[in-house]
């Protein structure tokens, strides 16, 4: 905040409910009085237009009704105002009114008194567009003497010149989307815009004259004829933001200069377009305007902030800054009653100012407070709690900051114990006779006033819900909403996860956002249903615990029969998309064994086996229990998984080139036969068509072998996501790793909740193993040395990846830590994304098995056979 506020003149507030911007202040002297008294036009929104001739009796008096020289309706809404020499014979200015859809000059006429002033404007001509109009410039265009030209942008990007009372052409701006602003430099005879690429491009008035016309450019392009030059840039300059206004001045002790104000930078350019100075401002700008400087080489520039701050600028250096009673969204300096430099500014509510720069100080001076004794013990024990907060605070590892006890607003969701009566699955791939559902209902409470909350219920694919997306209205203190969903397998694939989300986006009366949610478990009856248990199975697991086996009949009601007392012991589970899966408890030791057809499949049961045994043992108020794995990870089986995803993944590059090749022979069909077409002398086609209707089906057919391909590298991708899972809680069961050990894991081999071909699962993990391979893991500094490189991308084969999980795996048997640690032999473990290592063949022992894993590491002399295979 400035000290110096900028000292009132005159000032005025202009209609009610009204709107301005940027173009609707206009200073000079529009009546033609010659004494070089400048007036203020204003025009709004509303489309009044206003004219000011300021004359306070003393410095801060408002405006007085003599000060209104003429304030008319032209029924319109005013873009922007000009005053320039518009009329053909004579010199005299006019004042030039930009409506959407109209231009019109006016000449305004005149005279004021001491008591009284008669104004009146007569229309001299106008211009009915053809295309919307956003903003307009004027000059001497062609380097014409005695009168201005007109130039007109169009919200479509066409630059549109009126000499005065005719149209001359219209052109195109090449690659526009959106308008930006536009100013004319007489200089070099050239329009400069910032167009959409965040570029400030210069275009010659020669070169837009005697380019293709706008109204011939459509039958031009169909015709590929050649009428015109083609449109083409005279400068571009990269600035790399958004710019609000563009200005170009020439002042007799400064060089001809381009200024352009962007949202955070303020640029000085030369006419050819190299850049004399730049400034950073720390401020959001909204309007600027540069004037004559006093030193001479020197231009100075007024820059108004959203701040109500207007600083003024001698090229980079800031001179002063005055504090302004609202926010300018235009300023000009003018010339009033004989007083020079005066600073115009107008607020887009219509606060019209005119002010000038002075020391005036607003001082706050604080009131006096009562002195009183100081009891240093007290500040001591304060001092000494807030010491404490602050070391705790600064010893935590939390980032996020820990939530209120008193939610603003709670999601609370309950899912029914029972599977729907009637199901609600729709346009559901799964082949079985009945696909299930699950009904959820999702309760939202707020304890204050909640403006436009938006409820997101998620699901991880291949589960889908029949509704995702609810809208509510403001919900009322101590309200609530209620919603009930169904969660179905859309999917022809079992999921990886049974777990939901539901988000709540909300603002409080403060208009902060806010974001509450909440997760959900879905019951295994979703997906899979009881079935005979079968003997044979390609894959098994054993789960020790240290409890005896509790029978399936009270851990799994919802699957076992209380009649059949075989089923205390054994259950078979029949995946709606997937193998059959059993489960069995040993009778005499404290065992568990899963096996099914497909490994991924163990995953579910796994998890649901473990959750249940916790919550049965939790409820009995045992702590102790816990479980174990002894056995083989079973790594070639996860490998197996690992090569089909990558399989498909080079399926899917395969058929990407093969359509771009035939979509470039598609198209090089299609001209040939275009030209046999076109051309006036009938020729044989040579069968050009019966290619082109080949060329055509193999396009279609390798589309469509592409999209299976994509169904199946997404149901492979989510058998691997089922099996990472299992590997990873088979991990953490063989070493026993802590909750923050299993989450290292978990983001070291599930890094992707999507896989595409941009950043596929098998870089990312090679990246994100090698990494802790190379730090926490590590045995040497030599490893922690290793160079790294700088870009995922597409490995060739699987081959690496495969023999650094297997090394990882070993380092973990052999006693190594996932740790959070910042020393040099354990740095911090977390997932870098970015870098592969290659880690030394010397550390893979020949012919050794990792303890807990049925891969075998190969000897160097079994590589060497290997690489010398065809």
């Amino acid at each position: 905040m400035s000290l110096f506020k900028a000292r009132d003149w005159w000032s005025t507030v202009l209609g009610e409910n009204e709107e301005f911007d940027q173009g609707c202040l206009c200073v000079a002297d529009v009546d033609n009085s010659g004494g070089g008294q400048d007036k203020i036009i204003v025009g709004s929104y509303m489309g009044y237009l206003r004219i000011f001739n300021p004359h306070p009796v003393k410095p801060g008096d408002g405006a007085q009704v003599e000060d209104l020289l003429l304030e008319v309706q032209l029924k319109e809404p005013i873009l922007q105002v000009e005053v320039g020499k518009f009329v053909s014979g004579t010199e005299g200015l006019h004042l030039a009114v930009l409506h959407c859809r109209k231009l019109c000059v006016y000449a305004v006429s005149g005279q004021s008194t001491s008591r009284s002033s008669s104004y009146q404007i007569k229309l001299m001509y106008e211009h009915n567009l053809q295309r919307t109009a956003c903003n307009m410039t004027y000059g001497p265009f062609g380097g014409v003497k005695g009168r201005d030209l007109i130039c007109i942008q169009s919200m479509d990007g066409m630059l549109m010149l009126f000499e005065q009372e005719s149209y001359a052409f219209g052109r195109f701006l090449p690659g526009f989307l959106l308008p930006g602003p536009l100013a004319y430099s007489p200089r070099t005879d050239s329009f400069i815009t910032v167009s959409s690429c965040q570029q400030v491009e210069s275009y010659k008035y020669q070169v837009l004259a005697f380019a293709t016309d706008a109204d011939e450019r459509q039958e031009t392009e169909q015709q590929k004829l050649s009428s015109g030059k083609r449109l083409a840039v005279d400068w571009v300059l990269n600035i790399g933001e958004q710019a609000l206004d563009v200005c170009v001045v020439s002042f007799d002790q400064a060089v001809c200069s381009v200024f352009v104000l962007g949202e955070r930078n303020f640029f000085c350019l030369k006419d050819n377009g190299q850049i004399r100075f730049m400034k950073k401002l720390d401020y959001s700008p909204s309007c600027f305007i540069p004037y004559g400087s006093v030193k001479e080489g020197t231009i100075n520039t007024l820059i108004g902030n959203h701040n109500k701050i207007l600083n003024v600028y001698q090229d980079v250096t800031l001179k002063w800054a005055t504090q302004l009673p609202h926010i300018p969204v235009a300023v000009k300096v003018a010339n009033l009653q004989d007083l020079r430099g005066v600073i115009v500014t107008l607020s887009d509510t219509g606060h019209l100012q005119c002010s000038y720069l002075g020391t005036d100080p607003s001082i706050f001076q604080a009131p006096k407070v009562e002195s009183r004794e100081i009891n240093y013990e007290e500040y001591d024990a304060e001092m000494k709690e807030l010491q404490k907060i602050i070391r705790e605070a600064t010893t935590t590892q939390a980032i996020l900051p820990q939530s209120e006890k008193h939610k603003d607003l709670a999601v609370t969701a309950e899912v029914s114990p029972d599977l729907d009566a009637e199901s609600q699955a729709i346009d559901s791939e799964v082949k079985a006779e009945a696909v299930p559902s699950v009904t959820v209902k999702i309760t939202v409470q707020s304890r204050v006033t909640a403006h436009k909350p938006n409820l997101t219920v998620s699901v991880q694919a291949p589960l889908a819900v029949t509704c995702d997306q609810f809208i509510f209205d403001d919900l009322e203190p101590d309200s609530s909403e209620s919603v009930v969903v169904s969660v179905f397998l859309k999917g022809n694939c079992s999921p990886s996860e049974l777990e939901g989300n539901c988000l709540v986006s909300y603002n409080i009366p403060t208009g902060i956002p806010r974001v509450a949610q909440c997760n959900f478990r879905l019951p295994l009856r979703l997906v899979c249903s009881p079935a005979q248990p079968s003997k044979a199975a390609s894959h098994k697991l054993t789960i020790d615990t240290n409890k005896p086996p509790i029978s399936f009949l009270t851990i799994f009601p919802d699957f076992a029969d209380p009649s059949d007392d075989e089923q205390a012991n054994v259950l078979g589970f029949q995946f709606l998309a997937g193998s059959k899966t059993t489960l069995l408890a040993s009778k005499t030791s404290q065992r568990y064994r899963i096996q099914s057809d497909h490994l991924e499949d163990l995953w579910l049961i796994t998890k649901e086996l473990t959750l249940r045994l916790e919550e049965h043992f939790k409820k009995q108020s045992c702590k102790d229990f816990a479980c174990s794995f002894s056995g083989s990870i079973p790594l070639q089986e996860y490998f197996e998984l690992i090569d089909q995803h990558f399989e498909l993944r080079l399926n899917a590059e395969r058929f990407q080139e093969l359509l771009s090749e035939r979509a470039v022979q598609f198209r090089a069909i299609e001209r040939r036969l275009l030209t046999r077409f076109k051309d006036k002398t009938p020729a044989p086609l040579q069968h050009l068509d019966t290619l082109l209707e080949g060329t055509f089906r193999e396009v279609i057919a390798l589309a469509d072998a592409a999209e299976a391909n994509q169904a199946s590298m997404f149901q492979a991708f989510t058998k691997l996501k089922s099996a990472t899972h299992l590997v990873i809680m088979l991990l953490s069961l063989w070493q026993k790793l802590s909750t923050d050990q299993v989450a290292i894991l978990e983001a070291t081999f599930l890094p992707l909740a999507e896989d595409t071909q941009e950043l596929g699962w098998e870089e990312t993990v090679d990246a994100a193993i090698s990494y802790l391979l190379r730090t926490c893991l590590s045995k040497s500094s030599k490893e922690q040395a290793l160079t790294v490189s700088s870009q995922l991308c597409m490995p060739k084969d699987t081959s690496r990846l495969k023999k650094n999980i297997t090394l990882f795996c070993d380092r973990l048997a052999k006693g190594g830590r996932l740790s959070l640690g910042t020393d040099s032999a354990t740095q911090q473990a977390a997932v870098v994304p970015g870098g592969c290592a290659t880690i030394p063949e010397s550390d893979l022992e020949e012919g050794t098995v990792v303890p807990g894993s049925t891969a075998a590491l190969p000897t160097r002399r079994q590589m060497a056979k290997q690489k010398s295979k065809p």
